[in-house]
């Protein structure tokens, strides 16, 4: 599967070996972290998609990807769906950036990108959630098209929605 290309971010969709090696924070020879990456997050995220290919399979396209800055390579974070798309044709999402990336647009641009990606293979709603009190975060998908869709004692929950009604 290709690498998706926005104007500064590269997200690389990650393969089962690139996992297991993000989880166990040893990069490949090839690799290029930025400092501090990978973070609890991308190791949790890595950890998450080795589990959806244990129980389904690989669910490329909709798994992990690892962002990087297209200007040096660097690994900044991550984003991607938590599995593959349920018969509403609907998936969740989940994304990261390690501290020094934050504040730069990039979540938001890399969002963008992985919503537009999923339109296009036919995902009729895409989910997220954040915390409460991640004003941050909730600011990101906003920005990225995705509105409230309702919140609970502890997390604030989004949507976005392209064909038909989805419960």
């Amino acid at each position: 599967m290709s690498d998706l290309l926005t104007p500064r971010l590269l997200l690389h969709p990650l393969s089962p070996s690139e996992a297991r090696r993000l989880a166990s924070r040893e990069p490949d020879d090839g690799a290029l972290w930025a400092d501090g990456y990978p973070d609890a997050g991308d190791v949790t995220g890595a950890r998450r998609f080795l589990g959806v290919c244990a129980e389904h399979g690989d669910p490329r396209p909709f798994g992990a990807y690892e962002i990087r800055r297209r200007g040096d390579g660097r690994a900044i974070g991550g984003l991607g769906f938590h599995g593959p798309p349920d018969e509403h044709a609907t998936v969740t999402i989940g994304y990261g950036l390690i501290p020094a990336a934050r504040g730069r647009g990039y979540a938001t641009e890399a969002l963008r990108a992985l919503l537009e990606f999923a339109r296009r293979h036919g995902i009729a709603c895409v989910r997220g959630d954040t915390d409460l009190g991640n004003v941050a975060s909730q600011r990101v998908m906003v920005a990225a098209g995705m509105s409230p869709a309702g919140e609970d004692d502890r997390l604030t929950y989004y949507r976005i929605t392209w064909a038909g009604r989805v419960e």
